[in-house]
């Protein structure tokens, strides 16, 4: 059971539609002692103004509105320096957490002195474990092999070839410590944020929590998977938009992530061999996400053409009207 602590939950939100409302709800239905901080990063849809309405009565609910959008990180240390509580917990906008998933990770963090983080199990809208929620470090050799697509021999070859995400393995029925988890959700105690300190702002999008966790167990604290803690997680509600931008930080922060923690732990021809694959596997979705968007416009404007219409803006009008 969760006592009377003050959990401070910081959400960054941008552009990310009915999603956060349905998270802040998520939240407000736990009826646990939280405070919300919301940290909007200059966003052009009407999400801010939305949950601003639906949770105009709830008294603890704090806003910070960001005039540009600088990054995932510098957001959420803007809500850790803001945040009161005993617990940080850092929640996607797009995600739905269940009603005692707080409560369970809580727990956890108590039950064991050296764990400064826990994650529950996040969900797919279909119930299945999503990818990332308990996984292993991706090293270089580990996320060359998974580039070069070896990794698909770790069934028959678990030492040589293991991938580092551990979503096929039988679900554990306990908490049990992990080397990483995923940033949709990360539930940290007040002491290990602390000596830690807050995620590294050199990040824009993407990697920064597996930075984090690299840097919890580096500092002697444990990270943990909570199995009964589960998140739903809506993954993509802002980013379907431009994939290749979202693509691009996510790469980017791959490389300066392997850079940070292994250059000197790995020969240089292996870290040049993984920078080369990293960025040409870039340059591979880059183009087919290009190519694609290509397509699906060329597609509209040969049907409106067919049809004997035009866009306007967002107003389709007809062309070959009779007067």
């Amino acid at each position: 059971m969760v006592n009377n602590e003050l959990i401070s939950t910081i959400i960054v939100n941008f552009n990310s539609g009915d999603k956060v409302s349905l998270c802040v709800q998520s939240l407000l239905d736990t009826k646990l002692n939280l405070e919300i901080i919301i940290v909007d990063n200059a966003s052009s849809d009407q999400s801010l103004k939305a949950l601003k309405e639906v949770t105009s009565s709830e008294l603890n609910i704090h806003y910070i509105e960001n005039q540009k959008n600088n990054g995932f990180a510098v957001a959420c240390n803007q809500g850790a320096r803001l945040a009161r509580g005993e617990f940080l917990l850092y929640l996607n906008p797009d995600c739905k957490i269940q009603e005692n998933a707080i409560s369970e990770m809580v727990s956890c963090l108590r039950k064991y002195p050296k764990a400064g983080m826990a994650g529950g199990q996040i969900l797919n809208s279909d119930g299945s474990e999503q990818v990332g929620g308990r996984r292993m470090v991706p090293t270089p050799w580990r996320s060359l092999l998974r580039v070069t697509r070896i990794s698909a021999l770790s069934k028959r070859y678990p030492r040589l070839f293991s991938d580092f995400n551990l979503d096929q393995n039988p679900l554990p029925d306990h908490p049990i410590e992990v080397e990483a988890i995923s940033g949709a959700c990360m539930l940290v105690q007040r002491e290990a944020y602390e000596d830690v300190g807050g995620l590294d702002e050199g990040y824009f999008l993407h990697c920064e929590d597996l930075d984090w966790c690299m840097t919890f167990r580096l500092k002697g604290w444990n990270v943990m998977f909570v199995p009964d803690a589960k998140i739903s997680h809506f993954q993509g509600a802002c980013s379907r938009s431009r994939r290749v931008f979202v693509e691009w930080h996510k790469h980017k922060g791959m490389v300066r992530f392997y850079h940070k923690f292994f250059r000197h732990q790995y020969p240089s021809i292996l870290m040049w061999m993984v920078s080369v694959a990293v960025w040409a596997r870039f340059g591979l979705l880059a183009c087919y996400f290009s190519l694609r968007h290509f397509l699906r416009s060329l597609k509209k404007f040969w049907y409106r053409k067919s049809m004997g219409t035009r866009q306007v803006g967002s107003v389709i009008i007809p062309t070959n009207s009779s007067r």
